[in-house]
């Protein structure tokens, strides 16, 4: 629930204040998201399609975040470039960030 909370404050937060141009751009490779998941997101959330419960319990699945209502690479950008309390600092360079976003994106 909280997950689907926080989805829809980061839709209406990015509707109203905007989101640059650069945040916008799709066309990730699917694969190498799934690699990047597989590696190094794994060890918080789950990723795999139809897995749904996390290591952590407090990371959300790929697969919920994908099937969420309205979510879209954008809402993933700014989640990905935002920091979380509960999140590590990880860093993604935009290939990798575009990636692991068509990777969760293909969940749906």
């Amino acid at each position: 629930m909280k997950q689907r909370v926080l989805a829809v404050a980061m839709l209406f937060a990015l509707s109203v204040i905007g989101v640059p141009r650069a945040l916008a751009q799709e066309g990730g490779d699917v694969a190498s998201g799934r690699m990047i998941a597989t590696t190094i997101c794994v060890a918080c959330h789950v990723v795999g399609k139809g897995e749904f419960v996390s290591p952590t319990g407090a990371a959300p699945a790929f697969a919920r975040l994908a099937g969420t209502p309205g979510m879209t690479s954008i809402a993933l950008s700014a989640a990905l470039l935002t920091s979380h309390r509960q999140m590590p600092n990880i860093i993604l360079q935009p290939d990798e960030r575009r990636d692991v976003i068509a990777y969760i994106l293909s969940l749906k």
